[in-house]
């Protein structure tokens, strides 16, 4: 059974940080594509960027978050990351992660397997 896990969310302040945190269970994460998705109110879910099992991340998805935003990943210990820096209101979302074996995708329905997704508010 895979379990997907997304946390590190929370309220903010603008130009504050947050990383958040990527657990999956249930597959060999070691293999598994990466990638961070992000649904704010009353919008559909985009994909920010996805993250190769080799931790080379993939094209940006997502443009508005070119130089704030870092994905990484440690295999060692099963866990992908997404650093979220220079925090802005329109990033206020729910941010969720989603792997899948044989490649990065931007389009959300090529993902099985979906965690319930960790808040982010930022205000100013």
């Amino acid at each position: 059974q895979v379990q997907v896990m997304e946390s590190g969310g929370g309220s903010v302040q603008v130009g504050e940080s947050l990383r958040l945190s990527c657990t999956a269970s249930g597959l060999t994460f070691s293999k598994v594509y990466m990638a961070w998705f992000r649904q704010a109110p009353g919008k559909k879910r985009e994909g920010i960027q996805c993250i190769l099992p080799s931790g080379t991340p993939s094209t940006l998805y997502d443009e508005s978050v070119k130089g704030r935003f870092t994905i990484t990943r440690d295999n060692a210990k099963n866990i992908g990351y997404l650093q979220m820096n220079n925090l802005k209101p329109e990033d206020t979302a729910i941010y969720y992660c989603a792997p899948r074996y044989g490649g990065c995708s931007e389009d959300s329905f090529m993902y099985t397997y979906w965690g319930q997704g960790t808040q982010v508010t930022v205000s100013s």
